[in-house]
């Protein structure tokens, strides 16, 4: 089992690492501001609807809050996933 955990985290960190090596120099923005680009060379006199209510004073710390969320929603996902597995396994012990 050991093996075949650590298997799977050398893929994820190829997978994770190749990309990175094969651009370089390339930019990895996201989709927020491909969408805004997208929607001014559509309809140029685009007006948003509303303002945020707040921005984050810089693109390190918009970075570090959607990292926190995700890492948030991770262990909520593997909570449960963890928590439905060991009540599956104490089930199955119980019946024997």
């Amino acid at each position: 089992m050991a093996k075949k955990n650590m298997l799977f985290l050398a893929i994820v960190v190829i997978l994770a690492v190749i990309p990175i090596l094969m651009n370089k120099g390339a930019e990895f923005g996201g989709s927020d501001g491909q969408a805004e680009e997208a929607i001014g060379e559509i309809h140029p006199d685009y007006q948003p609807w509303f303002e945020s209510l707040w921005e984050p004073p810089s693109g390190e710390i918009e970075s570090l809050l959607f990292a926190l969320q995700a890492a948030i929603g991770t262990g909520f996902i593997a909570f449960f996933f963890g928590y439905f597995i060991g009540k599956k396994k104490g089930e199955e012990q119980t019946d024997r």
